[in-house]
């Protein structure tokens, strides 16, 4: 894995966006392409003594545990047989760069990637196409508020209110054709 490191030799988070994504997979090994990607250094304990790289998430097949612009920030994992299963990771392949659920097979050459959106369903690679692996501890989101669990749980009370209601009506009209 290439790395940049802080002016104290730190390594640096890497970001890679959207738009950089897309030639991720061709610059892998290209440590001056590296050196156009945003980086800091983050201060945490959680960070050190391990490489880390940022993904911004795109698409919805991870929702709503990921939301499109979304960052994940990913620890780098040196080979498939440390890789958790059931865990969301960074898959970069040879043509795309992919953050799904993992759940690796018994003939080791094969690797299933689950979505958490149920409509997309689970589909399978070869672990040859795989170029690196990233286990994704943490992220960054910019819609706080939006699909939180409280507004969910806003979503949960109205839709009750309305049940009330609705049996209330019924059981109005029911008493009074009596």
């Amino acid at each position: 894995k290439v790395v940049t490191v802080s002016d104290d030799g730190s390594d640096n988070i890497s970001m890679v966006n959207q738009k950089a994504a897309a030639g991720y997979p061709h610059n892998v090994q290209d440590t001056e392409w590296y050196k156009k990607l945003p980086a800091f250094d983050m201060p945490l304990p959680q960070y050190r003594h391990a490489t880390y790289r940022g993904f911004q998430v795109e698409g919805d097949s991870m929702l709503p545990d990921f939301r499109p612009e979304d960052w994940v920030l990913a620890k780098a994992v040196e080979s498939l047989n440390l890789a958790t299963n059931n865990k969301v990771h960074i898959i970069v392949m040879y043509d795309s760069v992919l953050l799904k659920k993992i759940e690796k097979q018994n003939d080791e050459r094969t690797l299933k990637l689950i979505s958490t959106n149920e409509i997309y369903p689970p589909y399978t690679i070869e672990t040859k196409d795989i170029q690196e692996l990233w286990e994704v501890t943490s992220k960054l989101t910019f819609s706080v508020n939006e699909h939180s669990e409280n507004s969910i749980l806003k979503k949960l009370e109205n839709s009750m209110e309305e049940l009330k209601a609705q049996l209330n009506r019924v059981s109005s009209n029911t008493e009074n054709k009596d």
